[in-house]
């Protein structure tokens, strides 16, 4: 399976300067090549490439670079055209998919740009790397990482890395090809994942990650943020630009801590996890004002993710399952009745009179539901011989 490593480069200060003139000289050429490919209607990559290529080599890009460069632009369009097939940017004839559809992709001053192993060399010992730039190659470019993060670059790296500026920062996000452990086929049972607000995460028979100091690290920057806004002086934009990425680098730390802990038990134990397929929520769900700045903060998606990448890389099966009434329905005699939840926390069946905490309770269902979807999944499909 492919996963992604991000390392941290730490130029000298005229190295600095030769990569962030690189990246905005490929970005502009990107620019370029994508309004001509707007204007011919959005050619093939070889067709596109015979309008383009000896306009960048005279821009001073070399042969990969160039090649890279086209190839971006193509690839963006043909995820434009994928969204608007999926109809991810709405309608024909909505706004946004009219705005999408009526000028060129473009890419930021510092957007990521790929380099395959022509353009980019990797010293693990030293942990430096060398780099093709508009200014010529620059060597023993120091970068820094953990040492699981090594280790992996230096087993399994595969293919092209990006390279992305982020606040004036160098990244170099490198693809490795990790071999997958065999799935067990046969779990011993299922850990259903129920997915909230309050509670970030529940699972029966494990601890359930409270969202409570989550909740108050969004407050806190929310009010940070409003301060700042109305202060709008020079310092108070600086520092909010400074801050614009915390909450979500947070938010992220504490997804993936989560889905650690979720899924070394699941290993631990040979259990398969049963997930809700929350997909669409958003678009469901209608709130009151004051809690909609939380809803739309939730990361469901992002656990989920998280969940889904750890346990293949773990052998661990992982199925999703419909969400409908898992929070009405009681594990114990599966009666359905909107009275049954209480309140937040608190469950009580009408027709059994069986209390039990509401997350933990609708965790039961999710993994009735796991177990029913994977044996549902692995029967033959194929008619008895007569």
């Amino acid at each position: 399976m492919k996963v992604v490593v991000r390392v941290k480069l730490m130029p000298q200060a005229d190295q600095a300067a030769a990569l962030s003139a690189t990246l905005r000289a490929v970005n502009d050429a990107a620019n370029w090549v994508s309004a001509v490919a707007f204007e011919h209607g959005v050619p093939r990559e070889y067709a596109l490439r015979k309008h383009t290529y000896a306009e960048l080599k005279r821009r001073g890009l070399g042969a990969q670079a160039a090649q890279h460069t086209i190839k971006k632009v193509r690839d963006a369009y043909t995820t434009l055209q994928a969204n608007l097939r999926a109809g991810n940017l709405g309608k024909k004839g909505s706004q946004r998919r009219t705005t999408a559809e009526s000028k060129p992709i473009s890419f930021r001053p510092e957007a990521a740009h790929p380099f395959d192993d022509r353009c980019l060399s990797w010293q693990y010992d030293a942990q430096t790397v060398s780099i093709w730039t508009t200014a010529g190659r620059i060597k023993n470019v120091r970068f820094a990482c953990s040492a699981d993060a090594l280790k992996t670059l230096r087993q399994h790296r595969r293919g092209e890395s990006d390279l992305v500026e982020r606040d004036g920062v160098f990244y170099l996000i490198a693809v490795c090809e990790v071999p997958e452990v065999p799935l067990n086929e046969q779990p011993g049972g299922w850990l259903g994942v129920d997915l909230g607000i309050v509670n970030i995460a529940t699972v029966d028979g494990m601890t359930r990650f409270n969202g409570r100091g989550l909740n108050r690290h969004r407050k806190r920057q929310l009010e940070l943020r409003r301060k700042l806004q109305a202060k709008a002086t020079k310092s108070a934009r600086r520092r909010l630009k400074h801050r614009r990425r915390t909450e979500s680098r947070h938010a992220a730390n504490v997804n993936h801590i989560i889905s650690k802990k979720i899924v070394t038990e699941a290993a631990r134990t040979c259990s398969g996890i049963a997930l809700e397929d929350l997909g669409g929520i958003r678009d469901r769900v209608r709130l009151r004002k004051p809690q909609r700045v939380t809803f739309h903060s939730w990361a469901f998606r992002q656990l989920g993710t998280f969940l889904a990448y750890k346990a293949r890389r773990a052998g661990v099966p992982l199925v999703y399952v419909d969400p409908a009434y898992t929070s009405q329905e009681c594990a114990d005699c599966h009666h359905i009745d909107k009275n049954n939840r209480v309140d937040q926390a608190l469950f009580i069946c009408r027709n059994c009179g069986v209390v039990a905490h509401a997350d933990r309770n609708a965790s039961r269902n999710i993994a009735a539901r796991g177990e029913a979807a994977w044996n549902a999944g692995r029967e033959s499909r194929v008619p008895a011989t007569p």
